[in-house]
């Protein structure tokens, strides 16, 4: 990955924790608008895609393909409770996480990273989807990951 994109990765992490950290309990429990997710949903929901992009990134190393499995993203939100956990052993679990998620992608040789791939469902699984029938890469889906990352924290310090 260039430098100057891990270098934007780890500054929005260590940004955001400053941020996240200055939410009181109460705030971070309360949603924005009625019927969303609270800030400790958010980070939940962002823990949880963490989880399952690390797995996807480092997956995607030994196969010829960029095809992933999808995860039911409310479920795993409700089942899991964030609303009952701790605030600030949630945004360490969650930046703890994507520091070895930026550790972990720096490792991935640029040949393996610019391959572009014909067989994906980047049209399904990407923040930003592509179409079925354009190759892709998966340093796009690494790109696409800390988007869909710094769209759910602006949902939080909106």
């Amino acid at each position: 990955m260039e430098q100057q994109f891990l270098n934007r990765f780890k500054q929005t992490i260590l940004d955001a924790e400053e941020k996240l950290l200055l939410l009181t309990e109460t705030q971070a429990e309360t949603p924005r608008t009625p019927g969303k997710w609270s800030p400790k949903e958010i980070i939940g929901h962002l823990i949880d895609s963490a989880s399952n992009n690390h797995q996807r990134f480092v997956r995607a190393q030994f196969k010829n393909d960029l095809i992933f499995e999808g995860y039911q993203q409310d479920d795993w939100v409700k089942v899991q409770q964030y609303q009952r956990e701790d605030w600030k052993q949630l945004v360490a679990l969650w930046k703890n996480f994507n520091l070895h998620i930026l550790h972990a992608v720096s490792q991935i040789p640029d040949s393996v990273l610019k391959k572009e791939r014909a067989n994906h469902n980047f049209d399904e699984r990407a923040f930003k989807p592509v179409p079925k029938d354009q190759p892709v890469t998966l340093e796009y889906f690494i790109v696409d990951y800390l988007d869909h990352l710094k769209h759910h924290l602006r949902q939080i310090f909106r």
